[in-house]
Parts: C-alpha cells; structure tokens; sequence
C-alpha cells in the first residue's frame, strides 16, 4: 500500500467514527427526549408531591443523555477535522511514488517565484521607467494590475526575509530531491544475518528487522532511539532507510543480544 493509499484509508476511517459518533449523538438527544416525554412541557417540580422523585431522576437522566449527546457531536466535528486534515496533506515524502515528479514541479514553482520577487523589486525601484511602465512590466512577471498600482504607487517591495525564506525552500526542495532520486535508482533487497532477515525497501523509504525471537532488552531500547518501531501487521521492527539506520542495523547484528520468549 502506497502512503496516500495509506492517507486515503485514514481519512475514510476518521470519516467511520465522526459518522458513528453521529449516530450515537442522534441516540442520545433522543433518549434525553424520551426522558420526559411524560412530563409536560413547563411543568415545574411538585416539591413533597409523590411525583416528585421520578420527576427529578427523569430531569437526571435528560440532562446526562443531552450533555452525551454534545460530547458525542463534538467528537464527529473532531473526526471530521481530523479526515480533512489528512485529505488536504500535501507534503511530499521521498518515499512517495511520486516524489520526483512533485519535487522538480515544487522547485520550478519556487524558483519562478523567487524570479517574479527579484524582478519586482527591481522595477519598482527602477528610476528610468515612468509609473505607467513599471506597472505594465509588473503585470508581465505575473502580477495582478491591482497589486501593481498598489506596489507602484506606495513604493512597496518584496522584503529581504520572503526572498531568503523561499530561497531556504529551494534548497531544501533541491535536497530531498537527491534523496528521492537517490531511492528511486536502488533496488529493494533482503538478506539475513546470524537468523536475523533484513528488508531494505527503498520503494516504500522503509528498513526492516525481522527476529527469530524477541530480541533483548538492549537491543530493543537501542531500536527505539533509533527510530525503530514495532509493526504487529509485519511482525518486524521497521524505521526510515537512511545511513543512520542501516548503520544501526550493522551495530545490532554485529551484538546482538539473545532472545527472549516473554513476547513483543
């Protein structure tokens, strides 16, 4: 499974319990109606009339299924948040099938930005050209008349720190670029060690370890510092492929600790 066939299905699960809390909410205001149902509506609390108990346990038991019933819709409002959240990530992952293809369009996207800023700035500070011409040329790098008669007439530029900012962008953009590149030219590969089988799955940006047994408790805690995670689907220990983690992987099999059988 891809990571935005991953994303999809979080999203569609997060969507699952804002429906279901939903449903819960509707049965709750409804159970709170049902309540009191019986009562009639304004009637107040006959105080040392015989009906008075069942009255107020009727009130309680309303008032604790309408304040469920909140509880319940703030948590499909959550949910639903939640899904959209997911949907509307568009990061890039080196790991993505993609990845390449979105980065070289990311880079161009910022790289003309960074053209269109330098350019403005330098006809809005530009002492040859009239208003007019400079408003025109403005409009030729792309930006909207308004804003250039705006930029003309009050002399405004793009500051410094916007131009840095997005230069940043660039070169990280440039770097994970390399690095996507860089996965797409290896070939996944497995091998074993000492019983222990390693998948080094530069397709899906992944390293994993599988066990014979539980591994030590040194070993464990030097996986989870590593990044290493337990996967109960897999049933291996996995991280992100880098250097760091296949050299860790090159330190436990070269020491590792011997199995234990009181589980993961």
């Amino acid at each position: 499974m891809t990571r935005k066939e991953r994303q999809e299905a979080r999203a569609e699960r997060y969507r699952e319990y804002a429906d279901n809390a939903d449903k819960r909410a509707t049965a709750a205001f409804n159970a709170s109606s049902a309540a009191v149902e019986h009562i009639p509506l304004g009637q107040p609390i006959l105080v040392g009339h015989h009906s008075e108990r069942a009255h107020r346990r009727a009130l309680e038991r309303s008032n604790s299924s309408m304040m469920r019933s909140v509880h319940e819709s703030e948590k499909a409002a959550y949910y639903r948040q939640k899904a959209e959240a997911v949907e509307n990530n568009d990061n890039i992952y080196i790991g993505d099938d993609d990845a390449v293809e979105r980065l070289k369009k990311k880079i161009a996207e910022l790289t003309a930005l960074q053209e269109q800023m330098k350019g403005a700035n330098k006809i809005v500070r530009a002492k040859s050209m009239s208003d007019v011409d400079k408003i025109d040329a403005l409009v030729h790098l792309g930006i909207s008349r308004p804003k250039a008669n705006k930029m003309v007439g009050s002399q405004i530029i793009f500051p410094g720190y916007m131009l840095t900012n997005n230069n940043a962008k660039i070169n990280a953009a440039k770097k994970q670029l390399a690095k996507a590149e860089a996965l797409t030219s290896k070939e996944d590969r497995e091998y074993t060690i000492d019983d222990i089988t390693i998948e080094e799955c530069y397709s899906e940006n992944r390293v994993r370890i599988y066990f014979p047994g539980k591994p030590g408790e040194e070993t464990r805690t030097k996986m989870k510092r590593g990044g290493f995670h337990w996967s109960k689907t897999l049933g291996c220990w996995q991280c992100y492929i880098n250097r760091r983690s296949l050299d860790l992987i090159k330190e436990i099999t070269s020491q590792t600790n011997k199995p234990d059988n009181n589980g993961i």
